[in-house]
């Protein structure tokens, strides 16, 4: 929140409410998908954070996605089992385990985003004229308010990122 200098009115404590709100429903209808079959949106989040990451560590895997160490561990098996990830040794340290994206787990979050992207701009194009300008206004200020929060912990019960 503010700090006593900068304390928000009530005004704009309803305004980020409407906001907060409105983006979680938004990131949770774009979430379930055709694509990604009997993956959960739990699963998903893993393998695209995998892939933003590259070949990484399972406990920076689950510090980035933001679950425990337990958790993670119980939703890579699927994955690896459909060949969407892949584990590696870790050259430096041969106690250590690398975790990476497959081809077939690229091309599935490719589908993946191709369909969330479809939904929402079929969505877009039936919004009237100037409530797409008024989106697309929205956008930068959108895209630096993500920036201003990066590298700030989400309030419990959210998840981390959004969708892609």
């Amino acid at each position: 929140m503010g700090s006593a200098e900068t304390k928000p009115s009530e005004e704009q404590e309803f305004s980020a409410s409407r906001l907060r709100l409105a983006v979680a429903r938004l990131s949770r209808r774009l979430r379930t998908t055709e694509a990604a079959g009997s993956f959960t949106p739990s699963e998903v989040d893993v393998l695209r954070a995998a892939a933003r990451a590259g070949p990484t560590r399972l406990s920076d895997l689950a510090s980035f996605v933001g679950v425990n160490p337990t958790m993670l561990s119980r939703l890579i098996p699927k994955l690896e089992m459909a060949g969407l990830v892949r584990r590696l040794d870790d050259k430096s340290d041969k106690r250590v385990c690398l975790l990476e994206v497959s081809t077939k787990g690229q091309r599935l979050l490719e589908r993946i985003s191709r369909e969330r992207n479809d939904l929402l701009s079929r969505r877009i194009a039936e919004l009237a004229r100037d409530d797409r300008e008024a989106l697309g206004r929205a956008l930068p200020v959108l895209e630096q308010l993500v920036e201003r929060l990066s590298g700030e912990e989400p309030e419990a019960g959210e998840p981390p990122g959004g969708p892609s």
